[in-house]
């Protein structure tokens, strides 16, 4: 496949090496030739990179198989995943999981990539919906000014919020960058 039709969530095969397209830019500077920026990640070791191509070089894709399951519970082997259809149970070790942990809720569902029979990489949603567990108490006409303050959440997550924020909120986070959206 040409790289100008990559997109995120693809896996693809790099110098024998199997990674997940995490971001593309096309990009064209000014009087220079156009070329594709892709960020990947790499699947063994847990790393990533950008790389440059033409638009019209040729990069292999490598099919994953995407897979609705259910987050059930973590212990010090991994995460426990549980397929929606099989009901067949996949444990997640720390490395590949990442900082998901601290955006999924137990019983939370997510999309989780296969390769092979094994999970290699796990699909978070745009933003996700946590309870503040951990907070200083605002202060009055906390409103007024931008002032952020430091915050807990149910599952570990901390992130800065507004002044006016309480504990036993639900807030959506973004899993981007961990940063406050909104209240839910």
């Amino acid at each position: 496949m040409q790289a100008t039709n990559l997109r995120p969530g693809q896996g693809v095969k790099i110098d024998g090496k199997l990674f997940v397209v995490t971001g593309i830019e096309h990009r064209t500077p000014g009087n220079l030739r156009a070329f594709i920026q892709l960020k990947i990640r790499d699947v063994l070791r847990n790393q990533t990179l950008e790389k440059r191509y033409k638009p019209t070089d040729d990069i292999e894709i490598i099919d994953l198989d995407r897979r609705e399951m259910e987050y059930l519970y973590s212990d010090n082997t991994g995460a426990t995943f549980m397929d929606g259809e099989t009901y067949e149970q996949y444990t997640i070790p720390e490395d590949v999981l990442g900082d998901a942990l601290l955006y999924l809720r137990p019983n939370a569902h997510t999309n989780v990539l296969m390769h092979d029979g094994n999970p290699i990489l796990i699909e978070l949603p745009a933003s996700v919906e946590l309870t503040v567990k951990v907070c200083d108490p605002g202060v009055k006409n906390g409103t007024v000014t931008n002032v952020m303050k430091e915050c807990t959440m149910e599952t570990g997550l901390k992130t800065r919020v507004p002044d006016f924020i309480n504990i036993g909120e639900k807030l959506r986070i973004s899993t981007a960058d961990g940063a406050y959206q909104s209240r839910a």
